[in-house]
């Protein structure tokens, strides 16, 4: 593979630019991935095939791309160095054990590789000091799109020493990572194609399907957990160059540990899927939560306008009960009225009888007004009954829910400690693969010492029958 990257290193310098050809120049020179070549994963390899010695004709790619565009390739070639980026930065992650740093080379390879993905078919914006192509304009957007991310904006605004758009745009990754969005923030803004097409060329990685199925792999990434100091490094002038050679594992290596990997990744699905659950059950909880805290509120206020009508109905019985007192006293009055004076005082028994139906009248109308209050009474006491029934219901809806969400936290946990013992099992198997090693190695060296002297001992006995063949013949 070296004297084929050398015969295609000396090919392309011999190559001379053509006008035609300008603008995968330039691409070329800011990249480190070239169109002559395809980067392929096969198994735990990474493979460099040149064009000119391979068909041109791709199997599982798509039938409607120009096998020989070069901008197709480049695609092609970043996704697969993003999956294999993705995948080595994981399993390490998992074996090392703990909070990654900024020190760590598969994450700031990681972070190389998305630089590259971002930088694909950006279109060039004049300035005064010349064209200039960053990716902080497409980060930028996600603020828009969602408001959450609007906190690690303002962050990479707010660090000090960062001077270029460069510099911010590497910021917004790391920060992003820390919080475990990078892959729902990229999801966003692949999304709307219609804004990323003032930042991208139609045939650029972020506007093509690559882009999806790369937004798709920074799933995985949320298993990680990375602590990133950025005050005091220097994002602007950093040289993103990928190194290949992380990339090149060894096949009796990975053909040992593949049954362990097996068993760690279908761990880590299951931990995904739980995770994920987790979040649903949490949402609905909240929902729940607020729903009852709502009909709480409405309980109270309709418990509050109950009293009001309580107090209503009861001032209407005891003006219902002195209105009675009244006109039954002037029915008594009137009577006695009569009887003393049947003749002289008909004027007054009249004005006494006309007062009696205004009171009568009156009485009756109140009634009618108490009547209205019980039947209002009554539908508010049928409400609070229906509201009581619903809160009820409700809150055994939220005892089920939370019961379920404690007991995906012990299945989380089970998950996590079994992740944990599996670990642990492909250490020791290691381990014991190590000591079998040795002693194979041990065993050589005997072998080759019993060897060494039989030979020895050959020899002797060779000089011993020559010795005894010449005795024999001076007896003779």
């Amino acid at each position: 593979m070296n004297s084929r990257l050398r015969r295609l290193t000396r090919k392309q310098e011999s190559d001379a630019p053509t006008p035609t050809t300008d603008k995968i120049t330039q691409a070329a020179r800011e990249t480190i991935y070239l169109c002559n070549f395809r980067v392929s994963v096969d198994g735990e390899w990474l493979c460099l095939r040149e064009l000119n010695d391979i068909s041109l004709t791709p199997d599982p790619e798509p039938a409607h791309e120009d096998p020989k565009d070069p901008i197709a390739i480049e695609r092609l070639n970043l996704m697969n160095m993003a999956k294999l980026s993705i995948k080595g930065l994981i399993e390490s992650a998992l074996n090392l054990g703990r909070t990654l740093d900024s020190d760590y080379a598969p994450l700031q390879q990681f972070f190389v590789v998305m630089e590259h993905c971002l930088k694909h078919g950006l279109k060039s914006k004049k300035t005064f000091l010349g064209q200039n192509k960053s990716f902080w304009g497409p980060l930028e957007l996600v603020e828009k799109l969602t408001p959450e991310a609007g906190e690690i904006t303002a962050s990479v605004k707010d660090l000090p020493g960062l001077k270029t758009p460069l510099g911010r745009g590497r910021a917004w990754l790391r920060l992003a990572l820390m919080q475990k969005k990078l892959s729902d923030y990229m999801k966003t803004i692949i999304n709307r194609k219609d804004l990323l097409s003032e930042f991208y060329e139609p045939n650029a990685l972020m506007m093509e399907e690559e882009g999806a199925v790369i937004a798709g792999l920074l799933v995985g990434l949320n298993v990680i957990d990375a602590n990133l100091c950025m005050k005091g490094e220097d994002l602007d002038s950093q040289v993103g160059v990928i190194d290949f050679s992380m990339y090149l594992k060894d096949g009796a290596h990975s053909s040992k540990s593949t049954e362990g990997d097996g068993q760690i990744t279908a761990i880590l699905d299951q931990k995904n899927y739980v995770e994920e659950l987790n979040r649903h059950l949490s949402a609905s909880v909240n929902n729940l939560q607020a729903k009852v805290d709502a009909l709480e509120k409405s309980n109270t206020k309709l418990t509050e306008e109950l009293a009001v009508a309580n107090n209503r109905i009861i001032t209407l019985q005891e003006d219902l009960e002195r209105v009675k007192e009244e006109s039954s006293y002037l029915v008594e009055s009137s009577r006695k009225a009569s009887r003393a004076d049947g003749t002289a005082n008909g004027q007054v028994l009249g004005e006494t009888r006309k007062q009696l139906k205004e009171e009568t009248q009156l009485r009756l109308d109140v009634e009618k007004e108490l009547e209205v209050q019980i039947g209002m009474k009554q539908e508010m006491e049928l409400s609070m009954k229906m509201l009581e029934k619903d809160i009820c219901e409700k809150h055994d809806a939220l005892v089920e829910l939370r019961q379920q969400l404690d007991e995906l936290r012990t299945l989380n946990h089970e998950l996590s400690v079994k992740s944990q013992s599996s670990e642990t099992g492909a250490k020791q198997k290691s381990d014991i693969i190590s000591r079998l090693e040795e002693k194979t190695n041990q065993m050589g060296s005997i072998i080759k010492q019993l060897e060494s002297s039989e030979n020895d001992m050959a020899k002797q006995a060779r000089s011993l029958n020559t010795a005894a063949g010449k005795l024999l013949q001076r007896q003779q």
